[in-house]
């Protein structure tokens, strides 16, 4: 006999056997004990969440003999020949595949027709929202008015794809996702009943796998214990089948990217390469990692919250307070960017390698939450001393290379003097001697207005700003960019500072620089 898989196996056959789905059920269990059926339902929610299963018993339940407690008996002619798939009652139909006017045009002439036995014909038409526009026209007013013994059941992953025209004539039940808590009880119950044995935690990961849908979990359990045959289920191996990490690794690689460890993060990926876990499965769950140390750190009854053991909760809320929510969150944004960048990608390591990259070093982005970490990172520093002892190591060291970087200055005082037209020339390369400056001089000489005195002899840097004109007037700053224009031109030049008087201005209140229009672009600031 050919083996069943663990979801067909083990399909609930009454609502009470519905697993998360509560109100869903018992509405629809009291319309069937009170006789007030609609003539189309409308199942919503995301896979695995019992849709099509909660459909097919109520086709059984509306077509029982002896229905018990809204539930169906499942001893009766009618739902044996329901449950078997043998019934001319119920009619499944795919719309992935079935999705043509055509398709439709044939349940619209079918309905005509009553059912030989029972009482209602029930159509559950899953994955509604694949239909074609044409289909759901054709649709339309058979769904809005159809013969009393026809039940439309309408099942759908995407409702908002639906025509509005098509939901205003049905009943809607949105299916939510299941818990971890309901799946891992469902888990326990059904591996007893398969005489398998399992660990809760590594129940309770597969449940957490599954991400709300009980059909997944049930298809990561049968994969489990084939991998495992006749021995008892561990965390370890749920871990090692699924291609996942556990958390403590996560815990070592977030310490390595506070710390900017960036060698000790790319050891964590590269062990986890080497275990063979799947790396987009790994991007994922590390942010899900960030996901709860974030809540943990910013609610405060994290509990309810977070998917974790008592007995590791503790050491998780103590892990949680040693990570800022600014810092936790901008972690968690490049991850999910990652997650979705991954997904396609071939080389996956190299882009998982450069995003620990990132989140080690704060200072290659620009961005205002890199700009927060690096602010942390400057106060860990501090605090520690290290900072302090490292200005202190590298300001020795960093002084020789500045020393052997330097040119030899040139002595002005032995160059010929500029004189007229000379002037006008260094005028004229202004913007070069500007460049060739270092801070903060560069800052002085780029507001300055330079011109040639009346006497035809001086250099005149004209100022808006006292505080520019102020500190030009120092001795040494005056003596280095003398030594500036002598490297540039060959001259020695006597240079005079002045503040601009008010109504002059603009350039051509000097007529001395007029043979500089159009040759030499200065940005004055006022």
């Amino acid at each position: 006999m050919s083996y069943t898989a663990l979801y067909r196996k083990f399909r609930p056959d009454t609502f009470d056997e519905v697993k998360g789905q509560v109100p869903v059920v018992t509405t629809l269990r009291n319309q069937v004990k009170s006789s007030r059926m609609s003539h189309a339902y409308l199942f919503c929610g995301t896979r695995g969440t019992g849709k099509t299963t909660v459909a097919k018993i109520l086709a059984r339940a509306v077509n029982c003999e002896s229905p018990v407690d809204g539930n169906p008996c499942g001893e009766c002619a009618m739902c044996r020949s329901i449950a078997a798939g043998t019934s001319m009652n119920v009619i499944e139909i795919d719309a992935a595949s079935n999705n043509g006017v055509d398709n439709i045009r044939e349940i619209v002439e079918e309905v005509r027709y009553s059912p030989t036995e029972g009482h209602y014909k029930v159509y559950i038409i899953d994955e509604v929202h694949m239909l074609s526009t044409g289909a759901f026209n054709a649709l339309l007013k058979t769904l809005e008015e159809p013969p009393s013994y026809v039940i439309f059941i309408l099942a759908t992953t995407e409702a908002h794809k639906l025509p509005v025209t098509i939901l205003s004539r049905c009943q809607r039940y949105d299916f939510s996702r299941i818990t971890v808590e309901e799946i891992t009880e469902r888990l326990t119950d059904l591996t007893q009943r398969e005489g398998a044995e399992a660990e809760e935690k590594a129940l309770r990961y597969i449940a957490r796998a599954a991400d709300g849908a009980m059909r997944d979990a049930l298809s990561l359990l049968d994969r489990c214990i084939a991998f495992y045959p006749g021995e008892r289920l561990t965390y370890d191996n749920v871990l090692e089948i699924l291609g996942t990490v556990d958390t403590e690794v996560f815990g070592r690689l977030l310490r390595a990217v506070r710390t900017g460890d960036v060698g000790g993060a790319l050891r964590v990926l590269d062990e986890t390469v080497m275990r063979g876990r799947d790396l987009a499965q790994f991007v994922v769950d590390f942010t899900w990692y960030l996901r709860n140390l974030l809540l943990a750190r910013s609610v405060e009854a994290p509990e309810e919250f977070l998917e974790i053991a008592s007995e590791q909760m503790e050491e998780f809320l103590a892990e949680a307070q040693e990570n800022e929510p600014e810092t936790l969150i901008r972690y968690i944004n490049i991850c999910s960017d990652l997650t979705n960048r991954i997904r396609y990608a071939s080389a996956k390591r190299v882009m998982i390698e450069v995003t620990l990259i990132r989140l080690c070093r704060p200072e290659t982005e620009t961005d205002y939450s890199a700009l927060l970490d690096r602010v942390r990172h400057l106060e860990e520093q501090l605090a520690s001393g290290s900072f302090v002892q490292q200005v202190q190591a590298g300001t020795p060291s960093a002084a020789k290379e500045q020393m052997r970087a330097e040119p030899e200055p040139v002595e002005a005082a032995a160059l010929p003097q500029a004189l007229g037209e000379e002037l006008r020339a260094v005028a004229e390369k202004w913007p070069a001697i500007v460049s060739s400056a270092a801070s903060p001089l560069k800052l002085y000489l780029q507001t300055a207005r330079p011109s040639v005195d009346e006497s035809g002899s001086r250099l005149l840097l004209v100022y808006r700003d006292e505080f520019d004109k102020s500190a030009m007037d120092n001795p040494a700053h005056l003596e280095a960019l003398q030594g500036l224009i002598a490297k540039q031109t060959g001259k020695r030049v006597e240079i005079a500072v002045e503040l601009a008087a008010k109504g002059r201005g603009t350039m051509a209140a000097y007529p001395d620089l007029s043979a500089l229009k159009g040759k030499v672009e200065i940005e004055y600031v006022d």
